[in-house]
């Protein structure tokens, strides 16, 4: 019994008769989500590596042709839906955490609680880097990728030690149990034994991932920008 989930009263509540497609729709998204997290995480990683490392990969990116066409169809519009539904799912779901004290219900509450997160931390990450709505300081420019990526930490402490730390974390451990649920949606793992055994590989996805992020926040922190900047980076 100690992998028996939280009810989640929000199904019947949203999309009627089309609940089940909603829901896999939902996990469809976040499995897309997931991977877009992975790549990023291993992309920024390549910072540590100095030099141009970093720069060409993000320079590879921003060449792709119809690169709006691509970020919409698989990055924002996939991120969005997920993100509402999921708002709608935290919002409404009754988890069973106090009545039912098992470890999987204790997952489905943070999950809800990485997810509320989620929703602020690429709020800001994307707003500021992308479209520069907290001020230059915060914006990215691709041609000279270490150099804002360094301004971009050194602009507030606040940003670098508590708000990428916690969306990191929200991210790898969002992805991982998001994943372990998925496998569950889809009907992979029925068995509590291959629950059990997808479980493993979940923590495996996490550790790598969270070894990424912080890979990528530390050489992002300790960034040099004013001798970037007269290296042209």
């Amino acid at each position: 019994m100690s992998s028996v989930p939280a009810t989640d009263w929000s199904v019947p509540l949203i999309g009627g008769k089309h609940q089940f497609l909603l829901r896999r729709l939902h996990s469809l998204t976040g499995v897309l989500f997931g991977g877009y997290v992975l790549f990023h995480l291993f992309i920024n990683a390549t910072i540590a590596q100095g030099g141009k490392v970093y720069q060409t990969q993000v320079q590879g990116i921003h060449n792709l042709p119809f690169l709006w066409v691509i970020e919409w169809t698989f990055i924002y519009l996939p991120i969005l839906f997920h993100t509402v539904y999921g708002v709608w799912i935290t919002l409404t779901g009754q988890p069973n955490l106090y009545n039912y004290p098992f470890a999987r219900n204790t997952l489905y509450l943070l999950q809800r609680i990485s997810a509320v997160v989620l929703v602020v931390f690429i709020a800001f990450h994307v707003l500021s880097l992308k479209y520069g709505w907290f001020g230059a300081r915060y914006a990215f420019a691709p041609d000279r990728a270490m150099s804002t990526v360094g301004r971009h930490f050194d602009a507030s402490p606040v940003v670098t030690w508590v708000l990428y730390p916690v969306g990191v974390l929200a991210a790898c451990f969002h992805l991982a149990n998001g994943l372990w649920t998925a496998a569950i949606t889809w009907g992979l793992t029925i068995s509590a034994a291959a629950q059990r055994r997808w479980g493993f590989i979940c923590a495996a996805v996490f550790a790598v991932a969270l070894v990424a992020g912080l890979t990528a926040l530390i050489a992002a922190i300790r960034l040099d920008v004013s001798a970037l900047r007269a290296a042209g980076q």
